[in-house]
């Protein structure tokens, strides 16, 4: 649509959490997960809003009994869903030198461990360790919202408000958010760090 010359849909982009009602998040909505031999305030600060998460490549996993690489990462416990429209949204930082980490992640569903995976390779964000999502994103604070339908069985990623990347999900399952950081299976920096801020999670429509 346009009006004296100017391109009024530029004005009329919806935001990714229209029709979303906000879930209010406790202290204890948040479980961190870390390397078992190794106390939170090692791997883990939270000052002034901002949750600062880091790893090494050579850390031990979150548990004794998994194989899995290492991770510090929050799940968002409590709320776990497996019908309905979902979303998650935070506000992230990743310093440079980060790479081969998962930074946001859906636990659970019918084909394997995770539903979606967004993973920062050299400042670039994928899914899984394709499907270019973003771009250069270093060193910068940005936006993530990724929305699941589940009854539909579609995702959708945005970055600073624009939608990125849509997929098909992996079938329905028990699933929950995650955030932070977890090593991916190969090429992935010794540190890696993750920040959030402002982590919300959200539920379309009215929740009672």
């Amino acid at each position: 649509m346009e009006h004296s010359g100017i391109n009024l849909s530029l004005f009329c982009v919806a935001d990714p959490t229209d029709g979303f009602t906000n879930i209010p998040l406790k202290d204890w909505n948040f479980e961190l997960q870390k390397p078992y031999d190794i106390p939170l305030e090692e791997r883990y600060s939270f000052q002034n809003g901002v949750h600062k998460l880091w790893v090494c490549a050579d850390d031990k996993p979150h548990d004794p009994n998994s194989h899995t690489q290492p991770r510090t990462e929050i799940r968002i416990t409590g709320l776990n869903y497996s019908s309905g429209v979902w979303q998650f949204e935070g506000y992230a930082f990743v310093p440079n030198g980060t790479s081969g980490a998962t930074i946001a992640q859906i636990h659970g569903s019918a084909k394997g461990a995770t539903t979606i995976i967004l993973r920062i390779y050299n400042g670039d964000m994928r899914y899984y360790s394709y499907g270019l999502t973003a771009k250069n994103l270093y060193d910068k604070w940005f936006r993530v919202n990724i929305i699941h339908n589940v009854d539909k069985g579609k995702l959708k990623v945005f970055i600073n408000g624009t939608k990125r990347f849509g997929v098909k999900d992996k079938g329905p399952g028990e699933m929950y958010f995650k955030c932070g950081v977890y090593g991916a299976p190969a090429n992935i920096s010794y540190y890696m760090e993750s920040r959030w801020k402002d982590i919300k999670n959200t539920q379309e429509g009215q929740v009672n």
